[in-house]
């Protein structure tokens, strides 16, 4: 997130209570150069509040969600109620990354010798954020660069701070696929079959191994469950698809999940 602009509504923010008062709580909103926010005590937590400190202090990190942003006045209205635990953890992982992605290009820039700042504009251009850059060079290096449009050396040392410090977890699944042909040409169906069964997908590995005719073990490794789900299941239709319009017969056969790693 670009800590020059001002946060939008209804946005999540990381912030740093300065100064709690009886009926509000001010801060910093750490991903806006410090910009300046309240906390009014209605929206510090739900139901009668008695004591604020009981639920904020100075130098604490919070989750808020921003309410109203007068940028002429310059004031930022926030909520604490309003962010419940598991927006609190996603919020914080998305920052305490964002924070290590800002270490990483200032090895960048002086990998390179293009100003941090420089580097910092042309990925917000494209992203918004810093982090996601870092693992779509890990996922898909090509594709990625050509989007950046980065010179070589940026290029080049953005490439290293990726793999040596982005590790994308990772899920396996895999399922038999079974493709008969009684067509002369058989052999050469079931060939492009298994070739169309590989598509170029980002992020995604498939590989195909032989069992014994007419079985074949199609597996695929990708980022999330989800995402292997629907490449494997894209993978095998295509494969049985280019066996059908062949009048031949060809069926997929999930197993169970094969596993996950880091």
């Amino acid at each position: 997130m670009n800590e020059r602009d001002w946060p939008d509504q209804g946005e999540l923010v990381v912030c740093t209570v300065t100064n709690v008062k009886d009926f509000v709580a001010f801060v910093t909103l750490d991903e806006y150069k410090g910009r300046e926010g309240l906390i009014p005590i209605a929206e510090v937590a739900r139901g009668w509040i008695k004591h604020i400190r009981d639920f904020v202090r100075e130098g604490q990190k919070v989750v808020c969600k921003v309410l109203h942003v007068n940028r002429e006045r310059g004031h930022i209205d926030l909520s604490l109620k309003d962010v419940n635990e598991h927006q609190r953890r996603e919020k914080i992982h998305e920052w305490k990354n964002e924070q290590k992605a800002h270490r990483w290009i200032e090895f960048i820039s002086e990998a390179s010798g293009v100003e941090a700042e420089t580097i910092e504009d042309t990925i917000y251009a494209q992203y918004g954020m810093l982090y996601p850059v870092f693992e779509d060079v890990v996922l898909d290096e090509e594709t990625t660069l050509q989007k950046l449009g980065v010179e070589k050396k940026v290029a080049d040392a953005l490439i290293q701070v990726a793999h040596e410090n982005v590790k994308i977890p990772q899920v396996t699944i895999s399922g038999h696929l079974i493709l008969t042909s009684t067509k002369p040409d058989g052999v050469n169906i079931i060939r492009r079959a298994l070739r169309s069964a590989q598509p170029k997908l980002q992020g995604v590995k498939i590989e195909l191994n032989y069992v014994g005719a007419p079985k074949y073990i199609i597996k695929v490794t990708a980022p999330d469950y989800k995402q292997a789900e629907r490449s494997i299941e894209k993978a095998a239709k295509a494969a049985i698809g280019v066996v059908e319009r062949a009048d031949g017969e060809g069926k997929f056969v999930r197993k169970q999940r094969a596993g996950k790693s880091q």
